[in-house]
Protein backbone atom coordinates (compact mmCIF):
# COMPACT_ATOMS: atom_id res chain seq x y z
CA UNK A 1 0.00 0.00 0.00
CA UNK A 2 1.42 3.71 -0.74
CA UNK A 3 2.51 5.35 1.66
CA UNK A 4 -0.22 8.26 2.86
CA UNK A 5 -0.23 12.22 4.32
CA UNK A 6 -3.08 13.86 5.96
CA UNK A 7 -3.21 17.65 4.69
CA UNK A 8 -6.20 20.04 5.12
CA UNK A 9 -7.67 21.85 2.80
CA UNK A 10 -9.27 25.58 4.34
CA UNK A 11 -11.76 28.19 2.50
CA UNK A 12 -12.94 31.10 4.15
CA UNK A 13 -15.66 33.78 3.83
CA UNK A 14 -16.77 36.80 5.55
CA UNK A 15 -19.09 34.83 7.62
CA UNK A 16 -17.92 31.14 7.39
CA UNK A 17 -15.59 28.86 6.88
CA UNK A 18 -14.68 25.52 6.12
CA UNK A 19 -12.11 23.50 7.17
CA UNK A 20 -11.43 19.96 5.25
CA UNK A 21 -8.98 16.91 6.53
CA UNK A 22 -7.69 14.24 3.82
CA UNK A 23 -5.60 11.76 3.17
CA UNK A 24 -3.77 11.42 0.08
CA UNK A 25 -0.73 9.78 -1.41
CA UNK A 26 2.71 10.66 -0.66
CA UNK A 27 3.41 12.97 -4.15
CA UNK A 28 0.29 14.26 -4.25
CA UNK A 29 -0.35 17.91 -5.16
CA UNK A 30 -2.60 21.11 -4.06
CA UNK A 31 -4.94 20.49 -7.33
CA UNK A 32 -5.52 16.88 -6.14
CA UNK A 33 -5.63 18.10 -1.86
CA UNK A 34 -8.21 20.59 -3.19
CA UNK A 35 -10.46 18.04 -5.63
CA UNK A 36 -10.59 15.48 -2.86
CA UNK A 37 -11.84 17.96 -0.29
CA UNK A 38 -14.69 18.23 -2.44
CA UNK A 39 -14.99 22.09 -1.92
CA UNK A 40 -16.76 22.84 -5.16
CA UNK A 41 -19.39 20.30 -3.36
CA UNK A 42 -19.54 21.80 -0.55
CA UNK A 43 -19.61 25.52 -1.45
CA UNK A 44 -21.60 25.83 -4.09
CA UNK A 45 -20.55 28.81 -6.66
CA UNK A 46 -17.01 28.46 -5.66
CA UNK A 47 -14.58 28.90 -8.77
CA UNK A 48 -10.83 28.35 -7.40
CA UNK A 49 -8.29 30.26 -9.09
CA UNK A 50 -5.10 28.88 -9.28
CA UNK A 51 -3.35 32.12 -9.06
CA UNK A 52 -4.86 32.58 -5.28
CA UNK A 53 -3.67 29.33 -3.74
CA UNK A 54 -1.22 28.99 -0.52
CA UNK A 55 0.17 26.72 2.03
CA UNK A 56 0.11 28.54 5.09
CA UNK A 57 0.48 32.18 3.57
CA UNK A 58 2.76 31.22 0.92
CA UNK A 59 1.64 31.38 -2.24
CA UNK A 60 2.02 28.19 -4.74
CA UNK A 61 0.46 26.83 -8.12
CA UNK A 62 -1.57 23.93 -8.11
CA UNK A 63 1.25 21.39 -9.16
CA UNK A 64 2.95 22.01 -5.85
CA UNK A 65 3.58 18.90 -4.23
CA UNK A 66 1.77 18.65 -0.61
CA UNK A 67 3.92 17.28 2.32
CA UNK A 68 2.39 16.07 5.37
CA UNK A 69 0.31 18.23 7.60
CA UNK A 70 0.31 20.93 4.90
CA UNK A 71 -2.65 23.58 4.93
CA UNK A 72 -4.03 24.47 1.60
CA UNK A 73 -5.54 27.64 1.48
CA UNK A 74 -8.13 29.30 -1.29
CA UNK A 75 -8.04 32.74 -1.36
CA UNK A 76 -10.60 34.63 -2.55
CA UNK A 77 -10.02 37.94 -4.75
CA UNK A 78 -9.49 40.94 -2.67
CA UNK A 79 -13.20 43.41 -2.79
CA UNK A 80 -10.93 46.32 -2.02
CA UNK A 81 -7.15 46.71 -3.05
CA UNK A 82 -4.95 47.41 -0.04
CA UNK A 83 -3.63 50.80 -1.15
CA UNK A 84 -7.18 52.43 -1.49
CA UNK A 85 -8.49 51.11 1.68
CA UNK A 86 -5.13 52.79 3.53
CA UNK A 87 -6.34 55.85 1.65
CA UNK A 88 -9.75 55.92 2.81
CA UNK A 89 -8.73 55.34 6.78
CA UNK A 90 -6.15 57.85 6.35
CA UNK A 91 -8.80 60.52 5.31
CA UNK A 92 -11.24 59.61 7.90
CA UNK A 93 -8.70 60.00 10.35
Amino acid sequence: MAEQITVEVVYAEPSRSWLWQVMLPVGSTVAQAIEASGVARDVPGLVVDPARLGIFSHKVTPDHVVGEGDRVEIYRPLTLDPKEARRRRAHEG
